[in-house]
């Protein structure tokens, strides 16, 4: 791992272009509809950044360098932190991206062979091509060779832990098999771990997942997962299918009977992150370095954006029409709140009011 941390050394003078200083020129005075419960806003910084098509998620890596899937434009756009596009990578359809602490991007994308179109998840070494996006290996993980018999299963999430393993949510129409639904959480493990070389080794489905609950703990229609930055294996996931909970926190419980995922909070605590119905269309989320839980809402009869602690108290929410027009994914870094505006092929920043100085 040393080698990659000197690495990482390296690229300081990349993603730190724009100094240090809070440049006042940054801030918005149009910007409307951002306020937050009592006397604190969110305040949008100037400019935004643009030139998007339909992009469906964004993340910080741990450059930390912000990425973007650029969806209809077929691409990953790779940006520092002041918003300077430092290379794109050709990507069919990307709608969910990663990073593993080996620099590598896992990407949930798409690929057309004999004429039908399949989903896909890629991954790209950037430590391969010293970060230069365009010129990064591409491996292509899933599908194998057994999945081109189920051409409507679509892979829409996907997550790395600290442990450089990762997880990929599949959603499918087949959920009759005991087995293999297509309904799934993946679980892939570095080959390293066997002795088996380089690569990735899919150890097989997340076990007790339910495929088709509308409840909690289950794989029906994930669209989002985010890992937490520490050494576990829980996760936020978000959802588009027929539920009531459509973001909850799956908490990897260990017994001495078994291992499993049980729901972080419970609907009859009254926290407000298990409450049923409280989100729209929850279409992406990210966690920060204190636990605080970020969520897009794209649903435009309710907040855009919510935050909750980690004990699942809502803490600020802002957003609606106003201010947004279809909101897909968000990620924090540095008191930064980037949001991925859909609709207005956009990434728009917030800063709380209590952060200026």
């Amino acid at each position: 791992m040393k080698k990659y941390f000197k690495y990482l050394i390296l690229l300081i003078p990349f993603f730190f272009g724009c100094g240090d200083k809070l440049d006042l020129n940054q801030f918005n005075s149009n910007t409307q509809n951002v306020n937050t419960a009592g006397d604190t806003v969110y305040v949008q910084l100037s400019p935004s950044w643009e030139g998007f098509n339909n992009p469906q998620a964004i993340i910080i890596g741990t450059e930390p360098f912000v990425y973007v899937c650029d969806t209809d434009n077929n691409r990953i756009v790779m940006l520092n932190t002041a918003g300077t596009v430092l290379g794109t990578k050709t990507i069919q359809k990307p709608i969910a991206i990663t990073q593993d602490y080996r620099l590598n991007l896992i990407v949930c994308s798409e690929f057309d062979t004999l004429g039908t179109t399949f989903s896909a998840v890629y991954k790209i070494d950037l430590f391969a091509a010293q970060h230069d996006i365009q010129n990064a290996p591409v491996t292509r993980i899933l599908p194998r060779a057994a999945d081109f018999n189920y051409p409507l299963r679509k892979y829409t999430a996907v997550a790395a832990f600290y442990d450089n393993s990762f997880y990929v949510a599949r959603n499918g129409p087949n959920n009759t098999s005991v087995y293999d639904p297509d309904n799934s959480i993946l679980k892939f493990q570095p080959k390293k771990y066997f002795n088996a070389g380089e690569g990735d080794s899919l150890i097989g489905r997340v076990p007790n997942i339910d495929p088709l609950s509308s409840g909690l703990i289950s794989a029906n229609g994930i669209n989002c997962i985010t890992p937490f930055t520490k050494k576990n294996f829980d996760f936020i996931a978000t959802f588009s299918g027929e539920t009531s909970f459509k973001t909850q926190w799956f908490h990897f419980f260990v017994s001495a009977v078994d291992e499993r995922y049980l729901s972080q909070f419970s609907p009859y605590e009254g926290t407000h992150f298990a409450q049923p119905n409280k989100f729209g269309q929850p279409t992406g989320s990210c966690v920060d370095q204190f636990g605080n839980i970020f969520v897009a809402d794209g649903s435009p009869t309710r907040d855009s954006v919510y935050k909750f602690n980690q004990y699942g108290e809502e803490m600020h929410s802002f957003g609606g029409p106003n201010v947004f027009t279809r909101p897909a994914g968000v990620a924090f870094l540095d008191k930064t709140l980037y949001v991925l505006d859909a609709g207005s092929n956009k990434v728009l920043r917030f800063i709380l009011s209590t952060d200026i100085r």
